[in-house]
């Protein structure tokens, strides 16, 4: 059986966040620039909050609001499911499947250690079912 920690482990991403107070526009811009879609929203280091492409879309765009008046906890899920190390892969995807989320952040005594992805663990059950698959 393979945890989150396994996973964190193996990644070799940073962790991608920023503050509340940012505008949306900045935080557009951090998640095109690193590739994800979504990022942290941290104080520090303490999650508040989550910011996906799917926030933007529909707290943003679909309200006509301005990205770059508009700050980043205007807008931002602040009720973040999260995960510890110690919980399973089938655990993480159950949760996704039930909140209808794509991101999880993997939070240990309240400080942010890294985000999983729907991605990160159905590449982790492939490659342990059939092997990697580079």
């Amino acid at each position: 059986m393979r945890y989150v920690s396994d996973i964190l482990e193996e990644k070799s991403e940073e962790l991608v966040w920023i503050g509340p107070l940012e505008s949306v526009f900045d935080a557009l811009k951090l998640m095109n620039e690193k590739d994800v879609g979504a990022v942290l929203v941290q104080i520090e280091d303490y999650l508040v909050g989550i910011l996906s492409e799917r926030d933007y879309m529909r707290n943003v765009i679909l309200d006509s609001h301005s990205s770059k008046q508009t700050k980043v906890s205007e807008v931002m899920t602040r009720d973040v499911v999260t995960v510890t190390g110690e919980d399973t892969i089938l655990h993480c995807i159950a949760l996704t499947k039930e909140h209808r989320i794509r991101h999880l952040p993997v939070v240990e005594a309240g400080k942010t250690l890294g985000m999983i992805s729907l991605r990160d663990l159905f590449l982790d059950v492939i490659n342990e079912r059939v092997g990697p698959t580079d």
